[in-house]
């Protein structure tokens, strides 16, 4: 068993990675839908985000459900809660201020060790309890808890490295995934958000390139400055806290030993 196995806190059985497949169809679909549905299939642009953000809220239920069968233990299941419950609690640190977002980096981290089937797990709960927490339940929630879930599981996918090496990585990770994370998040909204008569707003029935220019205008002009913030809060947490983050992850893991195999021996005889 090599050491990613051994220190996978959760399974991602052949099943759960179809759903997960599935889900990520979805997912693409439900933020890009302003490139992809025709004019007045919904009949209001309000209706796309609330039809998908319903989707998506079931469509993680089943993938959880989906891992948790695959393969989740009791000290997997109290890991989860208590890096959810810390991702939670110093979330609102940050608050979003000049894009500084403190939630990032130890989702990174935990799938960087535990997995991408805990880091898709984790993304979901911590957004889960920190709106909770911060009262910050709403349509878009769905999409924050989509878009950590992917975070957190991509993490888990990135190739193997070791000392400085892996640090420069998951860092840079983290600041791609800042980008990335605002640029989708914006698509969850921009349809509604300017007066029609904008040169950046969403504008039903444009092809799609002259459609996507005025978004990547839309997204230079009102969001480039957060993202930036939160790109460099990652790199900067990462890259000062991502040692001794990883070597307490890694250590816990070890004593752990989630996917350790049971053996069952005979009882003795009377």
């Amino acid at each position: 068993m090599t050491t990613a196995a051994r220190t996978a806190a959760i399974r991602i059985n052949a099943r759960a990675g179809v759903v997960i497949a599935m889900a990520a169809f979805l997912g693409v679909v439900a933020f890009f839908w302003p490139f992809l549905v025709a004019p007045g299939t919904f009949g209001s642009h309000y209706a796309p985000p609330l039809i998908f953000g319903v989707l998506l809220v079931i469509v993680l239920c089943v993938v959880i459900s989906e891992i948790a069968e695959g393969g989740i233990n009791s000290k997997a299941l109290a890991m989860l809660g208590v890096l959810s419950a810390v991702n939670a609690a110093i979330r609102p640190l940050g608050a979003g201020t000049a894009g500084i977002e403190t939630v990032f980096f130890i989702l990174v981290l935990a799938g960087r060790v535990y997995g991408p089937g805990f880091g898709f797990t984790l993304g979901c709960t911590s957004l889960f309890a920190s709106a909770l927490i911060t009262g910050g339940v709403g349509p878009w929630m769905p999409y924050q808890m989509f878009g950590c879930a992917f975070v957190g599981m991509l993490a888990g996918f990135l190739p193997r490295a070791s000392g400085r090496r892996e640090i420069v990585m998951l860092a840079l990770y983290g600041s791609v995934s800042g980008y990335l994370f605002g640029f989708l998040l914006n698509l969850s909204f921009w349809p509604f958000s300017l007066d029609p008569n904008s040169s950046i707003a969403y504008l039903p029935g444009l092809p799609f390139t002259e459609q996507f220019q005025r978004y990547l205008a839309f997204d230079l002009a009102t969001s480039l400055g957060w993202d930036t913030g939160r790109a460099v809060t990652n790199f900067i947490c990462i890259t000062l806290a991502g040692p001794a983050v990883l070597t307490t992850f890694r250590r816990a893991a070890r004593k752990a030993r989630f996917q350790a195999p049971v053996h069952f021996r005979p009882g003795a005889r009377p």
